[in-house]
């Protein structure tokens, strides 16, 4: 066994000592972090127990189980063993007391992002549906291929936006940015590229993507105003109940 693991059992044998199993005010089994402590020990001692049984019956080669059991799927409960350190660093328990305590107000506020995507997304599906499938293609000749090697929309020659070069033509039959997922055609892939700029992440080439594609006026206002309200305003909520919460504790 790892000598970590007999560290772990003794400090919880000490404990239950000095404190008392259950029944106590101040039991080892009446506080959280110890609760934790005692459920990584016991789920490691079965595990090198059943870990042994399946060794001296033969069957570790076969994968390592035993009696009906996985020996491996109980390994992966040691992942938890880092946690202990939280319950020796006052500090790191008033972060994580403060994150659980949150749990509720942040469910508020991950449905009140969820409204503002919803608008947005519906907003944008009227607006610009079907705009992100027309690129250029080289005149008079049938091919899949854009004419260019970063394809970009485009608009016909009636429209605002981009206009193709001379010998290239644009035309409607091009999957769009990012192999066709960044778009407005159905409501999933609009909530998908809302979501996308609210985070910040690029959404500037879709600003740009959409300006080509039917001029400058309707996106600057649409994409300006989500990140604006979305990303700025509704997205930092989560940090103020954040912080809120970890003065209550402080």
């Amino acid at each position: 066994r790892s000598p970590y693991a007999i560290t772990f059992k003794n400090a919880s044998t000490v404990k239950i000592i000095a404190y008392g199993l259950l029944f106590h005010p101040n039991a080892y089994l009446r506080n959280g972090w110890n609760l934790l402590d005692f459920i990584i020990v016991v789920v490691g001692l079965f595990s090198a127990i059943l870990e042994q049984a399946t060794k001296a019956d033969g069957v570790n080669s076969l994968g390592g189980k035993g009696a009906g059991f996985d020996v491996k799927a109980l390994r992966a409960f040691r992942v938890l063993r880092p946690l202990r350190l939280v319950s020796g660093v006052p500090s790191l328990q008033v972060v994580l007391n403060s994150i659980i305590k949150a749990m509720v107000p942040l469910l508020h506020i991950a449905l009140l992002v969820l409204f503002v995507i919803i608008i947005y997304a519906i907003i944008g599906l009227e607006l610009f549906m079907g705009k992100m499938h027309k690129t250029c293609y080289l005149t008079g000749i049938a091919t899949d291929t854009p004419a260019e090697e970063e394809p970009a929309p485009c608009a016909p020659v009636s429209q605002h936006g981009r206009q193709c070069q001379n010998g290239t033509d644009c035309r409607a039959i091009w999957e769009g940015p990012k192999h066709g997922i960044t778009n407005f055609d159905n409501f999933a892939f609009a909530m998908l590229t809302v979501f996308q700029c609210i985070t910040m992440e690029g959404w500037t080439d879709v600003l740009y993507w959409m300006q080509d594609a039917m001029g400058y006026e309707l996106p600057w206002v649409y994409f300006v105003s989500l990140v604006i309200f979305g990303s700025f305003f509704v997205l930092n909520l989560v940090l103020g109940v954040l912080s809120g919460e970890f003065l209550v504790f402080e």
